[in-house]
C-alpha cells in the first residue's frame, strides 16, 4: 500500500557539527495511465488523491470532454508502481485509438501523450469571464493555500494548486511532487463535484510554464496566481486563453503580466466588451485551426493505407499550414490591437490610492 509520505533516517551537518535523527519526504511513484488497454502516459507523482488524478489529467489533456466519457476506473496498485486503468465509452474509444494511430511522428517532444509540435503548441481554450478581484483577495487566496497544505507543511517539498472564490474561501486543493500532476488533481476534484471555473483564482506554488496555462484555461480559471515567475510562452498563452496571469506572488505582493485592468483592481471593474471581442476573435481562429487540423487528420489516415507521395505531402502542407495559422502575423496584430485598447481605457479610468 503506497502512502504519501515516509519517514527515513538521516544524517545531518549543521554549523560545523553533525547529528542523527529523522525525516518525513515525500513518497514518489510511477503512476500509468491507459486507456481501453492501451499505454498513454506514465507519471512520477505523489501516490493520493489518485481518482482525481486520473480525470483530471483525462480532462486537461484533451483525452475526454466529460467526466461521463470514462466508462470505469481501476487504481491498480503493483510492486513497481500504480496504474490507472480506464475504459473509454464509445464513440470515445474509438476516436481515442485512431488519436494514437495517426497522430504519430519521428520523434516526441517531451510532453505526455503528445507526439507532434502541433499538438504540443495547441491553441487554447478562450475563457470569456468578467470576474474581478482586488488586490486583498488575491492575497487572501495566496494565504490559504499555504495554511492548507498538509503534506508539504510536514516536508516542505510538494507543490500545491488550490481553488478560491471570494465569499466562499478556499473550495478545493491538492497536492504532489509535481506541479503539473498537483494542478491535473485539482481538475479533478473540481470536476468530480461539477464545479465550473468561473468566478475564481487558481493559485499554484510554482513557476508558470505553458502546460499550466493550457491546463488551467481547460478547467476554465480566469486568475491564476503562482509563487515564482512565468516563462515567456506562458505569458502568450494566458494572454490569448483570456487569463490574468498573477506571478511572483510573496507575502509582500505580487506582478500582474497579463490583463491587468480587466481582472484586478481596488475597485473591481469589467471591460466585457473588451473580453467579448477577444474571445469572439480567439474562437474564430480556433475554428479555423480545427478545420485545418481535420484536414491534415484525414490526409494522415490515407497516407497510413497508401503510399502516394502526394497524400504525405498533403499531411505535411496541412501541418504547416496550421503551425503558421496559431501564429500569424495577423492574429499577433490583433492581439496587439486588444492591448492597446485596453491600456488605453485602463489610462481613461480614475486611479485610486491604496488603502
Amino acid at each position: 500500500m503506497f502512502g504519501p509520505t515516509r519517514r527515513v533516517e538521516r544524517t545531518a551537518w549543521r554549523a560545523g557539527e553533525v547529528a542523527g535523527g529523522e525525516r518525513t519526504i515525500p513518497e514518489e511513484t510511477a503512476v500509468a495511465f491507459t486507456y481501453n488497454g492501451s499505454s498513454y502516459a506514465v507519471m512520477m507523482a505523489t501516490p493520493q488523491d489518485l481518482e482525481d488524478f486520473a480525470l483530471g489529467f483525462s480532462l486537461t489533456e484533451g483525452i475526454i470532454k466529460s467526466p461521463a466519457e470514462i466508462e470505469s476506473l481501476e487504481i491498480i496498485e503493483e510492486e513497481i508502481g500504480i496504474e490507472l486503468r480506464m475504459r473509454l465509452i464509445e464513440p470515445h474509444a474509438t476516436a481515442f485509438r485512431e488519436r494514437r494511430r495517426y497522430l504519430a511522428g519521428p520523434t516526441g517532444c517531451g510532453l505526455c501523450g503528445i507526439e507532434t509540435l502541433s499538438e504540443a503548441m495547441r491553441t487554447p481554450v478562450t475563457i470569456a469571464d468578467d470576474s474581478s478581484f482586488t488586490p486583498k483577495e488575491i492575497m487572501a487566496a495566496l494565504d490559504a493555500l499555504h495554511g492548507l497544505q498538509a503534506i508539504n507543511q510536514v516536508t516542505h517539498a510538494v507543490h500545491g494548486a488550490a481553488f478560491y472564490r471570494t465569499g466562499e474561501g478556499p473550495v478545493a486543493l491538492r497536492e504532489d511532487v509535481g506541479r503539473h500532476n498537483a494542478l491535473d488533481k485539482l481538475a479533478g476534484a473540481l470536476a468530480r463535484r461539477s464545479i465550473p471555473g468561473r468566478g475564481s483564482v487558481g493559485v499554484l506554488t510554482s513557476r508558470l510554464s505553458v502546460e499550466l496555462i493550457q491546463k488551467a484555461a481547460t478547467i476554465g480559471i480566469p486568475v491564476l496566481v503562482a509563487v515564482s515567475a512565468p516563462t515567456a510562452l506562458a505569458v502568450r498563452t494566458a494572454e490569448a486563453s483570456g487569463i490574468t496571469l498573477v506571478a511572483v506572488a510573496r507575502k509582500d505582493g505580487f506582478e500582474i503580466f497579463t490583463l491587468p485592468q480587466a481582472s484586478v483592481t481596488e475597485r473591481p471593474i469589467a471591460l466585457p466588451a473588451v473580453r467579448q471581442r477577444s474571445a469572439a476573435m480567439l474562437n474564430n481562429l480556433s475554428e479555423q485551426v480545427r478545420q485545418c487540423h481535420l484536414h491534415a487528420e484525414h490526409c494522415a489516415r490515407q497516407a497510413g493505407v497508401q503510399t502516394d507521395p502526394k497524400l504525405k505531402n498533403d499531411f505535411l502542407e496541412m501541418e504547416r499550414r496550421w503551425l503558421m495559422l496559431a501564429r500569424s502575423h495577423e492574429f499577433a496584430q490583433q492581439l496587439a490591437d486588444f492591448s492597446n485598447e485596453t491600456n488605453r481605457r485602463l489610462d481613461e479610468l480614475p486611479r485610486h490610492a491604496d488603502p
